[in-house]
């Protein structure tokens, strides 16, 4: 038989051109696929560093997040609280009222918190005396927090309108050991003065706290001072309180002071004084820091002889501090003094340091020590001149008055003169070491 004459090596050729060819094309491919996982690796590494850029931005633009959704809460609260008074203002009529001739002498405001039983009886003797003047003096209810008995106490009352301070903010006290009480009480008199003064119009407030009852004669007495606010802008504030008002201290329900020391517990203030300390309001201690020089600037306080404020709360952020020596004996007035028919111009600047200047000649001077005993022998008005603070707080101890001062200035102070009535038949006046020569007498 005959062999075919193939060549295998043509064969294999054959073979090995389509196999090189094949590898040529897998390896280009490999080539291109090889280039694109890079180019994804590279995309992915830019992606995971963008993303924990973002994050980064995220984490540090949380709080700020987290307190502009605190403060939408308070705005939406806010919101609530305006449409709930104007509803009450329609309901009630009020807006009649407001465009009457006479406008408001001053909104009432109370201050509470937590102690809805206090509050009851503070609105209660409000009530007694306002009903008749309540055109006149609007009364409002300024709640701190959310005490659930007090609201409904408040609410409870048409007379009055109710307002919510609802403060979701941190307090950090600058000293240890401090009440965070003391903290939350100047944000809520801040917030609600503003709300009076700024949203409601009104152009004198009176402050009342939730634990104090008034004189028949309140409003009236407040009325005879808003006219000397007016037109004296040496005086900073009206004030129905005197921090030496205890019974055995008091006796004229007629006699107004002037005083270089801030009494507070029942106050009035105007817009235009309010416009200067709401930019500045302080942290904590509203009212010892009304007592600094710095703050009221040389301006002067009216106070009444006896106290058309009583202050019956033994319970509260100042854990009864002074209640039983200094509070709890406080005389409340109970005459029903006409201040409309008074004439109080001896209280303005340029009248009263002559007037006051007078009372304090007349007092005969006693030196040395037993003020007690030598002023028992003498009849008719004494004054007695003490050295310093400490000096002060002897005699002021032996009396029983309030020996503590604030600033440089002793409770009650007008010029470093302090009075009082004593076993109600001669007045006793404290005088420093430069009253004198303030007042002008040689």
């Amino acid at each position: 038989m005959r062999r075919c004459p193939f060549d295998y090596r043509y064969l294999l050729l054959l073979t090995v051109v389509p196999f090189i060819y094949i590898q040529m094309r897998l390896f280009t491919t490999q080539s291109q696929y090889a280039d694109r996982l890079a180019d994804a690796i590279e995309a992915e590494t830019q992606c995971t560093r963008q993303t924990r850029l973002l994050i980064d931005q995220i984490s540090t633009q949380q709080g700020r997040i987290v307190s502009l959704e605190e403060e939408k809460k308070r705005q939406d609260e806010e919101c609530r609280q305006l449409r709930a008074l104007v509803q009450d203002l329609e309901r009630r009529g009020v807006q009649k009222l407001v465009g009457d001739v006479q406008a408001p002498v001053a909104a009432v405001v109370v201050m509470a918190c937590n102690r809805a039983d206090y509050l009851e009886r503070t609105i209660k003797s409000i009530l007694k005396y306002q009903s008749p003047v309540a055109s006149k003096y609007p009364l409002f209810v300024s709640q701190d927090g959310s005490d659930p008995h007090v609201k409904s106490k408040a609410l409870s009352y048409d007379q009055l309108t109710y307002m919510q301070h609802l403060d979701y903010e941190p307090v950090h006290t600058e000293r240890s050991g401090e009440l965070i009480a003391y903290y939350k009480i100047a944000r809520h008199y801040k917030w609600a003065l503003d709300q009076l003064f700024y949203k409601h119009k009104f152009s004198r407030v009176i402050i009342l706290e939730d634990d104090m009852e008034i004189s028949p004669d309140f409003f009236d007495y407040f009325a005879a001072g808003a006219a000397l606010l007016d037109r004296d802008k040496s005086i900073m504030a009206i004030s129905s309180w005197n921090d030496n008002g205890q019974r055995q201290f008091v006796h004229d329900p007629y006699v107004l002071y002037r005083s270089d020391f801030f009494p507070g517990l029942g106050w009035m203030l105007s817009r235009s004084t309010w416009d200067e300390l709401s930019p500045k309001w302080p942290k904590a201690y509203w009212d010892d820091w009304l007592r600094l020089k710095e703050n009221h600037k040389g301006r002067q306080f009216i106070r009444p002889e006896v106290c058309r404020t009583y202050n019956f709360g033994e319970h509260g952020s100042s854990l009864g501090q002074f209640y039983k020596k200094y509070l709890e004996p406080i005389k409340l007035n109970d005459v029903q003094v006409d201040w409309k028919s008074m004439d109080l111009s001896y209280l303005e600047e340029d009248k009263y340091v002559k007037h006051f200047a007078d009372l304090l000649k007349k007092a005969t001077p006693i030196h040395g020590s037993d003020a007690i005993l030598k002023s028992s022998n003498i009849e008719g008005d004494v004054r007695i001149l003490y050295r310093d603070q400490s000096d002060f707080e002897d005699i002021a101890t032996q009396f029983g008055i309030f020996e503590e001062w604030k600033d440089g200035i002793p409770r009650t102070a007008y010029k470093g003169v302090v009075v009082f009535w004593y076993q109600t038949k001669k007045r006793v006046f404290f005088v420093g070491p430069d009253s004198l020569q303030q007042l002008g007498i040689s």
